[in-house]
């Protein structure tokens, strides 16, 4: 007789656990609770007769039977999800799953993505938003839209877009009184987003202010943007994540203050894509869109009627490096 093999949910805990290196990240990643980890892991010791985790401290690690076992999990998940993916690709040749975080598919694919709907109806784009790192060995994504420092282990990441950010605010803010320079800003309630910080655009403003602590914060950029928009605050905009509410007025740049981020966006997809005409498809439809912002960029670059330049003058900056603070997931 074949053996029998012990639960995939507990196999799949245990290579959690050894890829994460805790219980709970384990189950935050499988979207399960800690106990359920826990239960799984116990479960799966007492049907192999042999201890897989052991204390560590506050924590856990894997013994050195549970790091072989894990391995040879991860290589046998990797191979059942590739048979699964190629499963899939023959059943449907035509759908592209992408992998994109909220704010950027709310603010800059979705409002495009008929114009490539209309270009390529050929090809059946699944979009799969969440602020989730794509793993390509075990999700079921092709490509990967990423915000971040990059590069990453194990797939191809070509270079999209670079950021700036700069304050923005509703027209309608305070009545219309708008904050005429910088220094201003310290009587308007100031708008946060995680992973997103004030501090160096204050130090291009020439203000010697710390990184904001108080205020609203919120968890998605779009998020902060549509507050905004809603004139709830002075935001820190991303200029990737505009959309058009500048062209159209729903936001006005402040000031000629504009830094750098340290973070880009990227394509990323596995080696075992490269040659896919369906990714060729949407790479050259995403190079096409950002050229023609580019166009649009150029031939409206004059400062808007509603703008407020700062007293100091233009200025500009590049953060090469993140702070401490910044590490995110792209």
């Amino acid at each position: 007789m074949p053996e029998r093999l012990p639960p995939l949910p507990a196999l799949r805990a245990l290579e959690a656990v050894a890829r994460d290196g805790s219980l709970t990240k384990a189950a935050e990643s499988l979207f399960v609770t800690h106990g359920a980890i826990s239960h799984q892991l116990k479960a799966l010791e007492s049907s192999l007769g042999v201890a897989l985790i052991e204390r560590a401290g506050r924590g856990v690690r894997l013994t050195d039977e549970g790091q072989r076992l894990a391995q040879r999990v991860r290589a046998a998940l990797a191979e059942l999800a590739d048979a699964v993916r190629e499963a899939r690709e023959r059943s449907n040749p035509r759908q592209l799953r992408v992998s994109v975080v909220p704010s950027f598919a709310a603010r800059w694919l979705l409002p495009r993505i008929g114009r490539f709907i209309a270009a390529h109806p050929d090809i059946d784009l699944d979009v799969r938003a969440s602020q989730a790192l794509a793993d390509f060995r075990r999700d079921d994504v092709d490509v990967g839209i990423r915000h971040g420092a990059g590069p990453w282990p194990g797939v191809i990441a070509e270079h999209l877009l670079d950021d700036d950010h700069f304050a923005v605010a509703s027209p309608r803010l305070n009545g219309g009184r708008l904050p005429a320079v910088p220094a201003d800003l310290a009587r308007y309630t100031l708008l946060r987003a995680e992973g997103e910080f004030w501090k160096p655009w204050f130090e291009a403003a020439g203000l010697d202010w710390p990184e904001p602590t108080r205020g609203p914060m919120f968890s998605d950029s779009s998020h902060m943007m549509q507050a905004a928009a809603e004139g709830q605050g002075i935001a820190l905009a991303r200029k990737t994540l505009l959309a058009n509410d500048l062209r159209n007025g729903v936001l006005v740049q402040l000031f000629d203050v504009v830094v750098r981020s340290p973070f880009r966006t990227f394509l990323v997809y596995p080696p075992r894509l490269a040659d896919s005409p369906k990714l060729a498809q949407f790479r050259n439809w995403l190079r096409e869109e950002i050229a023609a912002d580019a166009r649009r960029d150029a031939s409206t670059s004059e400062p808007a009627p509603a703008r407020r330049t700062a007293s100091r003058g233009t200025r500009q900056a590049s953060a090469d490096r993140p702070p401490e603070s910044a590490r995110r997931k792209p």
